[in-house]
Order: C-alpha cells, then structure tokens, then sequence
C-alpha cells in the first residue's frame, strides 16, 4: 500500500486529492492535511471583500467532503518535512509518506513594505477579506480617495483590476463616484500587462476601461511605505487614501523553508514534471512552485499561478504518482501551464488567454494569447464559480468533459507526455 500525502485543501490541493483517490484506487492510502477545516475558492474572495457575497457561499467543510470521498482528513499546521525520512511533522502529529504533494499556497510578504497590511487591507485570504470587507463598509459611508493596486515582487494582479473596477461600478451605484478620485498603482511596466508580457489586446481593453472609468494609472510603480493615510512610491510621489487594497508579494511557507526544500524565496524547485528537483518523490503545485518571470521590468513583478495552472499541475502530480506507483502506465506528464482567466470588471470582464503563460524560452512566442471583452465574462465566471464548487462536492478534480470544453471553446489543452522521463524512485509494486 502506497502512502499518499497531499499539503493544502485549496485549489490545488482537492482537486490533486480527488485525483489520486481516483487513480490509485481504495487499496492506497491518501491522506490529506491541511490548517484550515474550509475550503475556499479564493478568486471569490474579491466578491466577499465589496460586500456583494457572503464569504459562506465560497466555501466547503473539508472533513465533510474528505469523508465523502475517501480521504484521510487531518486538520492541523506543518511545521517541518524530513525528506530523508520522509515524514510531514505537525503541531501534534507524525505522518509518514511514500509520497508527498504539496499545494499549501504561499505566505504574504506584507512585511517587505513598511505599513503594508497594516494600513492597507488584502484580499488574498478570507480573513483578509472580511477585514477589507467591513472597512470598505466604513469607506462608503465617509468616502474619501481610493488606492488600489499591487506592491513590488507581486506576481497575481487580476483580483487588484477586478477589485478598483467593481470598486468604481458600486460607487456609481451609489450615485457617489464624484467624491471619490480613484488610483491604481502597479509595477507592472504598462496596463494590462498581468506578468504576462505580449498577451494580444490586453493592454488596448485593459487600460482603455480604466480610462473610461476615470480611474487614475500609475505604471513601473515601486511603493516603498504606506502611511495610514498615503502610500509612498520610491520617486516621492504620493498618493493620499481614506481606503486602500494592495495585493503583496508572495514567499514560500515556512515550513518548506525551515525544511531545505525551497529556493531563496522558499518556492519549491521542480522538474517539469512537478517533482521536486532533489526529491523524486516530492511533487509541488499551484503558487508553492518556483516558477520564474522571464520579463525583466523596471521594477521587479513575480510570475502569475492562476487557478487554472494550479489544476494543470494537480492533475499532472497525480497522474505521476500514479505511474510511479504501478497503477497506471507512462509515460510521465508535465503541465501545459496554459491559462485562461474570467476577470469581473463591474458591468463588464475581459477573458484572457494565454497558451502558454510562459513563452518559448528559445523563440519567446506563445502558441497564441488573445483578450475578449463583454458582460458575458461575468456570467461566464459567475457559472464557474458554482461548477467548481459542485465539482469539489461531487469529489471531481479535472474531469473529461471540463478537459474537452477548453479544447473545443478555447483550444487549451491542460498536459502533454513529459519530454524526457526523469529518475524517479523505485516504483512499488501493487
């Protein structure tokens, strides 16, 4: 018997459970840990922080659905790994493993800035957002200035355009967007560019709405203090707020660096094939993994993992663990790290593809990256949102025919057989 530890019950994390319980069958034992008893689908999150959902309607009881499903639940934080024994240690708990995934996401380095997430608010967790949630409650009644953006070495910057965009529809709402100046403050080197370099006609819809909306651009923005009430850019300007939203840069969990298991920044090193560089029988997925900017800008911006890469890489994990263990045949398979991304902006969302998100390192050319504009983005993201959650209810991780809807609609494929077959450990025999 195969023993199968994945870290994290996020969007990674489930669906590479659900995986693995599908590929390897019930005579193997997949264990799932992770800190939080909820799962939550953190692109919502968005929607939670402007009051426009509750933050109950994105998430799911993991033990309910671990139980459901065949999975060995246990709730508590990882505070180290021995790769060498390979054991996951946590606050009460020895876990031995044959195998080990880790999809834990990332920490917020809110500290690299001073007054970041002090007298700015995030929404990259849920506690995150109902802390900006109930300030921006206090904000619509007392206006002011906003500031929206995202603070240097950061690598996700869609939730900040949906964020400043819905921001501005609900104030005209309210028939008070003429009180309000709105900013948005990016590293990116234009509008539009999402640490994705060339992606066709996103810089033209992009920025050409913010426009429209009256909102204020700053681009190759490096800010290097907030104020309670202004942030402070590394050329002296200043931009004065009564609310401010700053999505941060991202480092790798702690107890993946207190393990030796990541790189300066503690993002783990893998192969294409999602193993760990040292460790074959390590697998990373979704923001945890290394994956490099290949666009050098003025100021530095981190390497976009959308929801969708973190599947791809989840499916592919699971698909070769599953060949290392004897259940299914090769070869290997590496994630295609094609994206595709809904992004709500108010009455309007723009759709952006990129296949791949990383260019070819030789040619620098993508297969093909286009943007599309129209209200049927948000009806589109607002139907995912709810396939997701059933799919994560029903135990389905990348099913067949979500597989061949990208192909058909969108001509995206989600993995490919691994180029070369890396050493891996001693298959065990089933």
């Amino acid at each position: 018997m195969a023993r199968v530890i994945v870290v994290g019950a996020g969007l990674g994390g489930l669906p590479a459970a659900y995986e693995l319980r599908h590929y390897l069958g019930r005579g193997h034992q997949v264990t799932l840990v992770s800190q939080s008893p909820k799962f939550t689908f953190i692109p919502g999150l968005v929607l939670v922080a402007l009051g426009h959902i509750p933050l109950e309607r994105v998430q799911l009881e993991v033990a309910t659905l671990a139980k459901r499903h065949g999975l060995e639940w246990v709730q508590g934080k990882v505070e180290r790994i021995d790769p060498k024994l390979q054991r996951v240690y946590t606050a009460d708990r020895v876990l031995d493993y044959d195998y080990l995934v880790i999809a834990s996401g990332s920490e917020l380095a809110t500290d690299v800035v001073p007054g970041a997430g002090v007298y700015s608010h995030s929404i990259c967790t849920p506690s995150h957002a109902l802390a900006a949630r109930t300030a921006w409650a206090e904000f619509l009644e007392q206006q002011g200035d906003l500031v929206v953006g995202a603070l240097p070495g950061a690598g996700c910057f869609g939730p900040a355009y949906e964020f400043v965009l819905m921001a501005e529809a609900e104030l005209r709402r309210r028939g008070i967007r003429d009180k309000v100046r709105i900013t948005f403050v990016t590293p990116e080197p234009y509008i539009g560019h999402l640490g994705i370099m060339g992606l066709q006609n996103a810089y033209e819809l992009t920025a050409s709405l913010l426009a429209r909306r009256g909102i204020y651009t700053v681009t190759n923005a490096e800010v290097v203090e907030i104020q309670p009430d202004r942030v402070v850019l590394a050329d002296g300007r200043t931009f004065k707020f009564g609310y401010s939203m700053f999505l941060p840069a991202f480092r790798g969990a702690e107890f993946v660096r207190v393990s030796g298991l990541g790189n300066a920044k503690g993002f783990l090193p893998v192969l294409p094939t999602m193993q760990h560089q040292d460790y074959s029988n390590i697998y990373g997925v979704g923001v945890a993994v290394q994956l490099d900017q290949p666009d050098k800008t003025p100021v530095p911006i981190g390497m976009p993992k959308s929801g969708q890469m973190t599947e791809e890489m989840a499916l592919a994990a699971a698909h070769n663990i599953a060949v290392q263990v004897g259940t299914l045949p090769p070869p290997f398979m590496e994630p295609t790290l094609e994206a595709l991304c809904f992004a709500e902006y108010g009455e309007t969302g723009i759709a952006y593809v990129a296949a791949p998100v990383m260019p070819d390192p030789v040619t620098g050319k993508r297969r093909y990256s286009f943007a599309w504009q129209g209200v049927w983005v948000n009806w589109v993201k607002a139907a995912f949102e709810r396939y997701f959650l059933l799919k994560m209810r029903l135990g389905l991780g990348l099913p067949w025919f979500e597989k061949l809807g990208l192909q058909v609609l969108f001509g995206l494929s989600l993995s490919r057989p691994a180029v070369q077959r890396p050493q891996a450990q001693e298959v065990i025999q089933v």
